[in-house]
């Protein structure tokens, strides 16, 4: 099976959405493709599921015939969506959800944020970064995953838009 890693920003700029929504597009296909010429069973998306870039990178790979792997950081992860439509999202993406993982926090903190990137890092063929290419605002930002991911090996393909800034 062929795995597909995301990491990226909450906040993706309007302008922006639709590069965004086309290039994970892009590149899921490209990966199932690749899967069925290798003979290597399908594709499997991992996610975190946050909102922003994890819930629509979780969108397009299930419409795409992925099978999607959530890694829950914390226990109380779903405490952290402030907007009910984002925490709705996240429990329709999860009941769709082919496996779970659950990192051994209790709380959400930077380190469970990490543990949950650097798990996905660890378990995918090409990690999809959502990024900007500034460092990240705390640890488990998508900046230090993507640099997890990097000093790993794992290939990293960054989705933005050069002049484009985040909020």
């Amino acid at each position: 099976m062929r795995r597909i890693g995301v990491t990226g920003h909450r906040d993706i700029p309007e302008q922006l959405l639709a590069h965004v929504r086309a290039a994970l597009d892009t590149a899921l296909l490209a990966a199932a493709r690749q899967a069925a010429r290798d003979g290597a069973g399908g594709l499997e998306a991992l996610s975190s599921l946050a909102a922003g870039a994890d819930q629509l990178f979780a969108d397009i790979a299930l419409d795409r015939g992925a099978e999607l792997t959530v890694v829950i950081p914390s226990g109380d992860y779903e405490d952290g969506f402030a907007d009910p439509d984002e925490l709705a999202r996240f429990h329709g993406l999860r009941k769709r959800a082919t496996r779970e993982v659950r990192m051994d926090y209790l709380r959400s903190t930077d380190e469970a944020y990490y543990a949950a990137g650097a798990y996905i890092a660890d378990h995918c063929d090409r990690l999809l970064a959502v990024w900007d290419g500034r460092p990240a605002r705390g640890l488990g930002g998508t900046g230090d995953i993507v640099r997890y991911a990097r000093d790993r090996g794992t290939p990293v393909t960054v989705i933005w838009r050069t002049g484009v800034e985040r909020a």
